[in-house]
């Protein structure tokens, strides 16, 4: 039943679009597989019980680029949800922060801060992570580590609050399997 459930969120009518963008030149090229995109969309499989499809983007570790797919995935696209994987850490190359920072409105430190804070129980390098959030209009944008089982402990930390944060910024009601993540809404919200 797990995967007919899967099957009909990605595939309903009425399924809220939620961009996953894999920031990777390699993978971007081909050379090297996505599991961050993927591993996106399988953490989201299960803490999601709202329709749902991902609206996916592979691109290059450059900030035009970068800024790019995140407008359009936020304004044309209507994703009240972008997530990215990838280009967080102090690389050169390492420019989703930025690029994440350039095109919204309003920033959101505290899921940066909460997912170092979640991933320095597993590995004492997770300060070297640059991990942030923003708004763009009615579309919150969360920077995800690379590595998939990084990705699935920064979603668990963080999904409690981004349903209604989406609330508050006028996108579509987003519900979690409450099974597997509850997420916090005030009494009558």
């Amino acid at each position: 039943m797990g995967h007919e459930r899967s099957v009909t969120r990605h595939m309903s009518q009425l399924s809220i679009p939620i961009g996953v963008v894999t920031v990777s030149d390699r993978a971007s090229r081909g050379i090297y597989e996505d599991r961050g995109g993927p591993g996106i969309v399988a953490a989201l499989t299960d803490l999601l019980a709202s329709p749902w499809h991902a609206v996916p983007r592979v691109i290059a570790d450059e900030q035009a680029e970068i800024e790019a797919a995140l407008i359009e995935l936020a304004d044309r696209e209507s994703c009240p949800l972008v997530l990215t994987t990838g280009g967080t850490g102090p690389a050169p190359r390492d420019v989703t922060p930025e690029a994440t920072e350039a095109v919204c409105g309003k920033m959101m430190p505290g899921f940066g801060e909460l997912m170092r804070a979640v991933s320095l129980k597993v590995v004492p390098t997770a300060i070297l992570s640059r991990q942030t959030a923003g708004i763009r209009g009615r579309s919150l944008i969360v920077n995800l580590p690379g590595k998939p089982s990084s990705i699935r402990e920064c979603l668990d930390a963080v999904m409690p609050a981004i349903p209604y944060c989406i609330d508050l910024i006028g996108g579509p009601r987003l519900e979690t399997d409450p099974a597997v993540c509850v997420a916090f809404r005030p009494k009558g919200a």
